[in-house]
């Protein structure tokens, strides 16, 4: 509390100094004194939310925005829909559909084997250790099933690395990819990891067949609400945590599933596919500028 009552007043010197046209947030408790900032002084405010659950800060600041722009079907909120649009989240252009023969070069360019199906599990930018230990507990089930990439995140990195097969054309350990990600993630033929709303509509933008493991432990329950929006248009396969914890061929039988039922496979792809918003970067674009332009 005292960091966001600091943090107002230093935004409302810095907007009296700046005098702003518009103020766009994207949530977080680092938005709040910001977006409070901006109403007392009359700056017309626009609200980004990519989850399908918002958080207390844009809560707060939906009833002073201008326009807000979510990341999920509007249902999935309860803010005024005459200023509500649904736009999805802004991202690289680097993710779009891979073509077979895109998915082939990539698995090369990775030194993955092409003429078997790609597992590409990743928890995030930190990684997520009951994902990173179940999969390394059935490797040898999921190496029968195709080639696995385990994006690890750095924390346990050393730790798996002790214990996991040397990097191979088959199997792959990284603790963090920052470049050619989309590449990795287009190459794969099942994606498993964790349900943050961004990560979701890259893998929509690659039509990939994905299965979702939520942290249920994060605030609000937000990754749950994310992957319930896909879940319920069949567009996800969805894996309990505990479910898996405590049997880990829950995970084993998921990624059979996807990868051995072509049919059921394309029908995911597809269903997430109908997602993808590639132009919500634009769609901002015009919506911050346009709330600017009635000021003036």
């Amino acid at each position: 509390m005292f960091l966001v009552a600091a943090g107002f007043f230093q935004s409302l010197v810095k907007l009296i100094v700046w005098r702003p046209d518009v103020v766009f947030t994207k949530g977080g408790y680092v938005c709040l004194p910001v977006g409070v900032a901006a109403y007392i002084l009359r700056i017309p405010l626009v609200v980004h939310d990519s989850d399908a659950h918002p958080g207390l800060t844009n809560r707060i600041l939906a009833g002073w925005a201008s326009s807000i722009a979510t990341g999920a079907p509007l249902e999935y909120y309860n803010y005024p829909l005459e200023k509500s649009h649904y736009v999805g989240i802004p991202i690289s252009n680097e993710y779009h559909k891979f073509s077979n023969e895109e998915k082939k070069k990539a698995k090369s360019e990775w030194g993955i084997s092409a003429s078997r199906p790609l597992i590409t599990v990743t928890g995030g930018g930190l990684g997520a250790s009951r994902i990173n230990d179940t999969v390394v507990k059935v490797l040898s089930d999921l190496l029968k099933l195709g080639s696995v990439v385990l994006v690890s995140g750095v924390g346990q990195y050393d730790e798996l690395r002790e214990i996991a097969p040397e990097n191979n054309s088959d199997f792959q350990l990284h603790p963090f990819v920052s470049k050619d990600f989309a590449h990795l993630l287009g190459g794969a033929d099942v994606v498993i990891t964790r349900a943050g709303a961004t990560t979701i509509l890259e893998l929509a933008s690659l039509a990939k067949p994905t299965i979702l493991i939520p942290n249920a432990k994060l605030t609000g329950g937000h990754q749950v609400k994310n992957a319930m929006v896909y879940k319920d248009a069949g567009a996800v396969v969805l894996v309990d945590e505990d479910d898996m914890l405590d049997n880990p061929q829950v995970l084993v039988n998921a990624v059979k599933k996807v990868l051995l039922d072509k049919e059921f496979a394309k029908n995911l792809s597809d269903k997430l596919a109908s997602f993808a918003r590639p132009d919500a970067a634009k769609d901002v674009s015009e919506m911050i500028i346009k709330t600017a332009n009635k000021r003036r």
